[in-house]
């Protein structure tokens, strides 16, 4: 069974910083490609960042401040999330994607952590 459970979420205010967990199990954790979404309140879930094949991506809104890794001996992914900005408020979630052979894909998703960003 496929789990993706989020932790680390809070109240933090701008400027200031955390650090995002993901715990998966039920899957091949090396091989999937891990991402973080997020989606605030009246608008649509966006990429954050995303971890696979050796590469890594962030979105344009993100990038020099936050940082993501992975464990693969712990199965846990992460997200440091540094100079932190009232619009980074959200719920933030952690996806797992992978594929088999021929082509099957697998997409799974944690139930999310809330962080918010406000003095």
């Amino acid at each position: 069974q496929v789990q993706l459970v989020e932790s680390g979420g809070g109240l933090v205010q701008p400027g200031g910083s955390l650090r995002l967990s993901c715990a998966a199990s039920g899957f091949t954790f090396s091989s999937a490609v891990m991402s973080w979404y997020r989606q605030a309140p009246g608008k649509e879930r966006e990429l954050v960042a995303s971890s696979g094949g050796g590469s890594k991506n962030y979105a344009d809104s993100v990038k020099g401040r936050f940082t993501i890794s992975r464990d693969n001996a712990k199965n846990t992914f992460y997200l440091q999330m540094n100079s932190l900005k009232p619009e980074d408020t959200a719920v933030y979630y952690c996806k797992a994607h992978w594929r088999t052979w021929p082509g099957t894909q697998y997409d799974y998703w944690g139930q999310g952590t809330q962080v918010t960003v406000s003095s």
